[in-house]
């Protein structure tokens, strides 16, 4: 089977519940997955179950850096590494074939806090076995123009415009 790309984006929410949905899909027909979580480091109910499935291993930040918006210069170079080393670790993993989760993508992309370059470079000339699946808000125009899938999740209400705050086990 031919690996394809996926680029679920948006202001909506979803676009990592989608991804989930895809890792759990791919892992229960027996595909090993590499989900990889950036600008994420608190905990989260979702990345819980997730480690206790078979076929699913996640990469993450241990620590929780907060809002890019308030981060120093030197948590934005300590995060950047972490977010290279996550790629690096999650290909290691799973080789040449599998499913690769780049869940906030655009994120690490926008914020440049991931090496762009070695990136891009990665998802021009990827493996032919692996399926890549990113989320996130504002892609940039070269992951739009490589993915095969391009699904926009658009906000139409949200209980946050009316101040309540992400709730566990349905936001976080």
């Amino acid at each position: 089977m031919t690996g394809l790309t996926h680029l679920y984006c948006g202001d909506g929410k979803g676009k990592t519940t989608t991804a989930i949905g895809l890792a759990v899909r791919a892992a229960g027909s027996g595909m090993n997955v590499a989900f990889v979580q950036f600008m994420k480091g608190c905990e989260t109910s979702e990345i819980d179950m997730l480690k206790l499935l078979p076929n699913i291993c996640v990469f993450r930040s241990d620590v929780n850096f907060g809002f890019f918006s308030t981060m120093k210069e030197e948590e934005k170079n300590r995060l950047t590494k972490i977010h290279n080393s996550l790629i690096d670790e999650a290909l290691k993993y799973l080789g040449s074939e599998g499913m690769l989760v780049l869940d906030e993508i655009t994120h690490a992309i926008n914020f440049d806090l991931i090496n762009c370059e070695k990136l891009k470079d990665f998802i021009e000339k990827k493996p032919q076995l692996i399926e890549l699946v990113m989320t996130g808000r504002n892609p940039q125009a070269y992951l739009i123009e490589a993915a095969d899938y391009v699904s926009e999740i658009k906000k139409i209400k949200h209980p946050y415009d009316r101040g309540i705050t992400a709730r566990k086990g349905i936001e976080l």
